[in-house]
């Protein structure tokens, strides 16, 4: 820790520079796990420097993501619980590239806070370095900026940023899709990152209301509503290792009317059997509770469907046991129809 670098003055201004060398020190336990033999730099200088490993692919193409927590993060500062919000920011970034295939290799967050609390500041990395040990990918570097004046002193937010490569004649191409083909959903663990701005107005978010618990949930509300979005890429990989897959979707806001469309070519639908959807409890309770219609429910929210695939009919079992063996839960939603309506659930 540099302990020859301080200033009083900045520090009267609200800026502790010594609390970031602090944190930096706390947070190197958790980056280590995170470390590959494509790493040339440790954390700490001015730049992360991440050598890329070309073996089997002849035309390298990166794709790169970027996203937050959202309001979610509201959740984490009522319960005081800042180690799985990194997590879901890993998440929101590794889930939308490999959407063409890609596969992530390192990960940079960035935290915004009124004040800089050392230990709170390594928990939420400790969150981001778990998040990128389930993504396969490095955390090469990052960001703490503390902004007086700006927020308040015990709130934050978190960003981050991911890089992914892909070979570009195995970028997944959606227009080879067909109607026929199947859509596979790949279960989600909850609410995931997203809705959160109307979960919050639905139960009126405090500390006493997140401390409810609902006979569905088996657990409290605030801890259902802080349980980490999935991470997909150890079951993408599995399943791209596996069968011919079309396209990938990664349902985030907007739900289901939102993001499927995105994955389907011009003239395609998919049809859905409500009954075929497995709804997670806690958008009953969410439902219930907040009298949300069914259509802003799938319009809002994920539904218990993190990410959708599209596969040749013929390899629907063969995808649904390469999810499962990656040890996700997964199941056939849906077909695809000559339609241009995107989403038809009946």
């Amino acid at each position: 820790m540099n302990t020859n670098s301080y200033s009083n003055s900045y520090k009267e201004a609200g800026v502790d520079v010594t609390a970031g060398y602090k944190a930096v020190e706390l947070m190197k336990q958790y980056v280590s796990r995170t470390m590959t033999k494509n790493v040339l730099s440790g954390i700490g200088g001015f730049g992360g420097l991440f050598e890329l490993d070309m073996t089997g692919i002849s035309k390298p193409v990166l794709v790169s993501g970027t996203d937050g927590v959202g309001t979610k993060i509201k959740i984490a500062f009522l319960l005081d619980k800042h180690d799985t919000v990194g997590i879901d920011c890993v998440a929101m970034c590794v889930n939308d590239i490999i959407c063409c295939g890609a596969r992530p290799q390192f990960f940079l967050d960035y935290i915004a806070c009124g004040k800089n609390y050392p230990e709170k500041i390594a928990k939420i990395v400790s969150g981001v370095a778990e998040g990128c040990v389930r993504a396969e990918c490095a955390l090469i570097g990052g960001e703490t900026a503390e902004h007086p004046g700006l927020m308040p002193e015990d709130e934050y937010d978190l960003a981050g940023f991911s890089v992914g490569v892909v070979d570009k004649d195995k970028i997944l191409k959606p227009e080879t899709q067909k109607a026929g083909d199947v859509m596979i959903a790949i279960k989600s663990s909850g609410v995931h990152s997203n809705g959160f701005s109307l979960v919050r107005k639905v139960f009126d978010v405090n500390e006493k209301n997140l401390s409810v618990k609902y006979d569905e949930l088996g657990e409290t509300l605030g801890e259902t509503l802080l349980t980490p979005t999935k991470i997909y890429v150890k079951a993408v990989n599995s399943l791209l290792g596996s069968v011919n897959v079309k396209a990938i979707s990664h349902i985030t806001g907007g739900g289901f009317y939102e993001n499927i469309p995105r994955s389907l070519p011009k003239g395609l639908s998919v049809k859905i059997a409500r009954s075929d959807v497995q709804v997670l409890p806690v958008f009953d309770v969410i439902g219930r509770v907040g009298n949300i219609p069914e259509r802003d429910m799938f319009n809002t929210f994920n539904m218990g469907v993190g990410m959708t695939v599209v596969v040749d009919k013929n390899d629907a079992d063969k995808a649904v046991e390469a999810i499962k063996a990656a040890g996700e839960e997964a199941y056939v939603l849906g077909e695809l129809v000559d339609s241009d309506m995107g989403v038809i659930i009946c």
